[in-house]
């Protein structure tokens, strides 16, 4: 099974990977407790890429660091499963990528403390994607890549139907509606309305927060009923592309001119230019409210070391100077390998593929208004959050009691998580 980038934001903006759960720890580890040459040798787990040429490129880095003997493994199938089970022993990684830590991996003492690898460039780290790698003031792993979600629009369907790009969530649903024919719908949110991958998207840009740095649940506002509200209205005009050849992370929609806006990630934006040239432009996911502002929806994997390993030091030494120090690696990594922004906020700047355009305003996009899943949202809540929101987009439930009761859910689930802390 080959997983790709996008992946990381399938659903809801969170990083979840799906398959079937493959055997966990065989004796293909990659791992030898021994040295070579008087060099120690680490292992480095990778889940299974779908850009072609990616495993190729990390053996490549690997190859050139001389401080250690680095021994990649691909992991092919439920990478999270495979390595959630590998950390419990003595045979798992040296080094291995992951798309948390989680809290239970942080706090049951599997992982290493990385803060002093960032010593000098954590203010140049995307904050959001830095934030849930963090607990209490701890780095648990170092981002490696962007990725993020944004909205297409069709320019020249636009102008000719004389809509404004829309900057607020009010003007989404009017230029929904009007850019809606025959033939023609105003917006695309995924096959299944949006509920799917918008997530807690709309409730970051009304201003509020899945979680406060309180820990408490971030939405028992009256806002977030009225912001949840208007995704039903564009649901029940029939504003949204339902049913697409092709579900949201695929651009091929927007590209045929199924519908004139479309959501979709940044991996999308080099297909998208080869099929419409310059008639497309991006936005973040528009305000709504007074106190709103615009919001991106972001995630990374990041290179953590196991608690397990024989050679910490080294195996820490080794991710700092591929994630941190090699910043041509970094550029290759995210940007020959499909279409993704590296962590460090210099580099995105920097980087010649990501300087102008659409491609330039998206990485402002995603330093400027980037939100992550907190480290604190518990599978527990996003379940029952995205389960109320499909309820409230589709079958028109009162966006009021279903919210108070995922408040309940989240707060219960949030009294859980820190009362072991």
């Amino acid at each position: 099974m080959s997983i790709s980038r996008r992946r990381l934001l399938g659903t809801g903006g969170g990083l979840a990977l799906t398959g079937a759960l493959a055997a966990a720890c065989g004796s293909n580890t990659g791992r030898d407790d021994g040295d070579s040459g008087g060099e120690p040798v680490i292992s480095q787990w990778y889940h299974q890429y779908g850009e072609p040429g990616t495993e190729q490129a990390v053996k490549r880095y690997a190859d050139a660091y001389d401080k250690a003997d680095v021994n990649v493994q691909w992991r092919p199938g439920a990478y999270d499963q495979q390595t959630a089970a590998a950390l419990l022993t003595a045979s798992g990684p040296d080094v291995f990528e992951v798309n948390g830590p989680t809290l239970d991996q942080i706090r049951g003492g599997q992982v290493v403390d990385l803060s002093d690898l960032l010593s000098e460039a954590k203010d140049d780290i995307n904050p959001a994607v830095l934030a849930p790698k963090t607990y209490q003031g701890t780095i648990w792993a170092i981002p490696q890549v962007v990725d993020m979600q944004l909205l297409y629009y069709r320019i020249s369907m636009l102008k000719d139907a004389g809509v404004e790009p829309p900057r607020t969530l009010d003007a989404l649903v009017d230029a929904a509606k009007k850019l809606t024919t025959k033939n023609v719908k105003g917006l695309f949110l995924g096959n299944d309305g949006g509920p799917g991958v918008l997530g807690g998207t709309p409730l970051n840009a009304a201003g509020l927060d899945l979680v406060t740095e309180d820990g408490e649940a971030g939405f028992d506002d009256p806002v977030a009923a009225r912001t949840l509200g208007k995704l039903r209205q564009l649901y029940a005009e029939k504003s949204l592309l339902l049913g697409a050849p092709s579900d949201w992370s695929d651009p091929a929609a927007f590209t045929q001119g199924l519908t004139a806006m479309q959501w979709s990630g940044l991996w999308a934006l080099p297909q998208i230019t080869k099929a419409l040239g310059d008639d497309f432009g991006v936005l973040p996911f528009p305000k709504d409210g007074a106190d709103g502002r615009p919001a991106v929806p972001v995630g990374a994997y990041g290179a953590a070391v196991s608690a397990r390993s024989k050679h910490k030091d080294a195996a820490k030494a080794y991710v700092k100077w591929l994630w941190v120090e090699k910043t041509e690696y970094q550029e290759d990594f995210a940007l020959t390998y499909g279409f993704h922004i590296p962590a460090r906020i210099s580099l995105a700047k920097k980087a010649a593929k990501l300087r102008e355009g659409a491609a330039g305003e998206a990485v402002r996009y995603a330093t400027d208004y980037g939100h992550a899943e907190p480290l604190l949202w518990t599978p527990a809540s996003k379940s029952a959050y995205q389960d109320a929101l499909s309820r409230i987009i589709k079958s028109g439930a009162n966006p009021e009691s279903e919210l108070k009761a995922v408040v309940r859910k989240t707060n219960a689930e949030l009294r859980r998580v820190q009362k072991k802390s």
